[in-house]
């Protein structure tokens, strides 16, 4: 995407952002925060390049692809949840210090969203034999 319309982009998406904030009287900060610094993201990656990315590529990266982090939203709490899941099932090492850090950074950059968004499951009335 040309350089130039990356922040003429952000500025548009926060517009919208800001405007159904309003009518709804719903808070979207999380997702403001997100748009704007998506601003900056990370070529080889995909992470947007906030405060503490680098750590998600030290500790994420080594063992899967970043697409794998990109494609789950989650809160705090969620994220928590994974991390631990990956220390128990996968041989996730622990994170120490930087666990916070990288919670902050993935509840902030990869927020939670409402309703589920898994494609609807497929439905067929038909079956036939092979």
């Amino acid at each position: 995407m040309n350089k130039k319309l990356k922040p003429f982009l952000a500025l548009i998406a926060l517009a919208v952002l800001i405007t159904v904030s309003c009518k709804t009287g719903k808070s979207y900060k999380s997702d403001v925060v997100a748009i704007i610094d998506t601003t900056k993201i990370d070529e080889h990656t995909g992470f947007v390049m906030a405060p503490n990315y680098e750590l998600l590529v030290a500790h994420c990266t080594g063992c899967h692809s970043a697409k794998l982090v990109l494609q789950y939203r989650g809160s705090r709490t969620d994220w928590l949840n994974k991390i631990r899941w990956m220390q128990e099932k996968q041989n996730l090492w622990n994170l120490g210090e930087a666990e916070p850090l990288i919670l902050d950074y993935l509840a902030r950059n990869y927020p939670a969203v409402e309703g589920n968004t898994r494609r609807k499951a497929l439905v067929t009335s038909e079956w036939y034999e092979l």
